[in-house]
C-alpha cells in the first residue's frame, strides 16, 4: 500500500472520528422541553399556542423564538398541545459564575443577558418544513406580568413534501393518543422503562401511529437497543412515509454504527422528503459518501448543506469541505473553509481539531512546493 494511500485512510479514521464523536454528544435527537437553563429576573411572562394551517396536529415540539435587533434567541419549546409560556425581558440569569467585575463589558453590550426592548423585537415559531406568522412584541405588551399572544400559525412551505408533524396523529383512537401524551410526560422526567411501556401500548392499540413508534425508537435508541429502535423506526416510516423523524432515527444509528450504506440511504430519503430545513441531514449525506471513499459526492453534499445552512448550523460542513478539498489537493481553498469552521466553532475540542487541520494543510503545502521547486 503506498504512502499516499496509507495517508488518506489514516486521515479519514481520524475525520470520522472527530464527526461522528461530535454528533453522539450533541444529543441531536434530544427530549422535548425547555430549550434554555437560563431564567429571567422580572420581565413578563408571554403565551401563547402554535396551531397549523389546515388544522393537523402537533407531533413535535415547536421552538419558540425571538428575533431582537437582528439576534436570534431559542426561548422555549411547545407541549404537546402546541402551548408554550416562557418569561421574557428583565435581568437574564444564564445559570453561569459570571463575575461583573470593573475589567468587564458593560452589562447593556453583553448579548442575552440583560433587557431586550419589546419594541425592538419579534417573536415567532420554528419547526421544520414551515413558515411562521410573525408576531411584533412592542404591540402586544403593555407592562403586565402576563400576555396572551394567541394563537401563531405555521404554514407548509410549498416545495417540502416530508414534514416533522404525522398524519397518522389525528386518526389514532383517544386511548392510544391518551398513552402517547403520558409518555410525553414520563420522557420529560427522564423515566425511560415507564415511558416506553406506555408507548408500547399506544403502538399496540394503533399499529399504525406513527409518532409513537418513532418515540418508541428514540427510547430503545436512548437504552442502546439498536434493533428494537430500528424495527420501530421502520414500522414508523411504514406509517407514515412523509414522517421525517424516523429517518432521523435510521441516520444516529446509522452513524453510531459507522454503516455508510444504510447512512446514506436514510439520509437521501430525508432530504428527498425536505431538502432545504436539514443541514445536519446533508452533512450526514456527505459522511456517508466521504466514508465510503467517494469524495466527489462528499464534497456535492457538503457544498448543497451550505448552501442551505445560513446560519452556520452546522459549522461541521465547513470543517468536512475543508477536509475533503485538502484531498484533492486544493490548500487554498481548504484553508477558507477550515478557517470558516473555526470561525463558528464553540466547543473548545472543536477549536483545537480545526488550528491541528490547519497546522496539517500548511506542513503539506509547503512540502508541495518544496517538491516543485526541486523538480524545476
Amino acid at each position: 500500500m503506498g504512502a499516499s494511500v496509507q495517508r488518506f485512510l489514516a486521515s479519514v479514521c481520524l475525520v470520522l472520528v472527530f464527526l461522528l464523536t461530535a454528533f453522539a454528544q450533541s444529543g441531536r435527537l434530544g427530549r422535548n422541553g425547555s430549550a434554555s437553563n437560563s431564567t429571567a429576573i422580572g420581565g413578563v411572562f408571554l403565551s401563547g399556542t402554535i396551531v397549523i394551517d389546515g388544522g393537523d396536529f402537533l407531533t413535535d415540539a415547536v421552538e419558540i423564538q425571538t428575533v431582537c435587533r437582528g439576534q436570534r434567541h431559542t426561548e422555549t419549546r411547545t407541549d404537546s398541545h402546541g402551548f408554550f409560556t416562557f418569561q421574557f425581558g428583565g435581568q437574564r440569569d444564564t445559570g453561569s459564575d459570571v463575575n461583573f467585575g470593573a475589567d468587564s463589558p458593560a452589562p447593556e453590550r453583553r448579548s442575552g443577558v440583560f433587557d431586550r426592548i419589546p419594541q425592538d423585537c419579534e417573536l415567532q415559531a420554528a419547526l421544520p418544513g414551515f413558515t411562521s406568522d410573525i408576531v411584533q412584541l412592542g404591540g402586544r405588551i403593555s407592562g403586565d406580568e402576563n400576555a396572551d399572544i394567541g394563537h401563531i400559525v405555521l404554514h407548509r412551505l410549498a416545495n417540502v413534501e416530508g414534514f416533522t408533524v404525522s398524519a397518522t396523529t389525528a386518526q389514532a383512537p383517544p386511548a392510544a393518543k391518551k398513552a402517547f401524551e403520558k409518555s410525553q410526560e414520563q420522557l420529560k422526567k427522564g423515566k425511560w422503562d415507564e415511558a416506553q411501556k406506555l408507548l408500547e401500548k399506544a403502538v399496540a392499540l394503533d399499529p399504525k401511529f406513527a409518532a409513537a413508534w418513532n418515540e418508541l425508537g428514540r427510547v430503545q435508541l436512548e437504552k442502546k437497543d439498536s434493533t428494537a429502535a430500528r424495527h420501530a423506526f421502520q414500522q414508523s416510516v411504514a406509517a407514515d412515509p412523509k414522517y421525517i423523524n424516523p429517518y432521523r432515527g435510521l441516520i444516529q444509528l446509522a452513524e453510531r454504527e459507522r454503516n455508510w450504506q444504510e447512512l446514506c440511504d436514510a439520509s437521501e430519503k430525508l432530504l428527498a422528503l425536505n431538502p432545504v430545513s436539514f443541514p445536519e441531514a446533508w452533512l450526514s449525506n456527505a459522511i456517508s459518501y466521504y466514508g465510503a471513499g467517494n469524495l466527489v459526492a462528499a464534497e456535492k453534499s457538503a457544498r448543497r448543506g451550505l448552501q442551505i445552512d445560513r446560519e452556520h448550523r452546522v459549522p461541521k460542513l465547513e470543517y468536512l469541505l475543508g477536509v475533503i478539498l485538502l484531498e484533492k489537493p486544493d490548500y487554498e481553498q481548504a484553508v477558507q473553509h477550515i478557517q470558516a469552521f473555526l470561525n463558528h466553532a464553540t466547543q473548545a475540542s472543536d477549536v483545537a481539531e480545526g488550528r491541528r487541520k490547519l497546522d496539517e494543510i500548511a506542513r503539506l503545502s509547503s512540502a508541495s512546493n518544496v517538491a516543485l521547486a526541486e523538480k524545476k
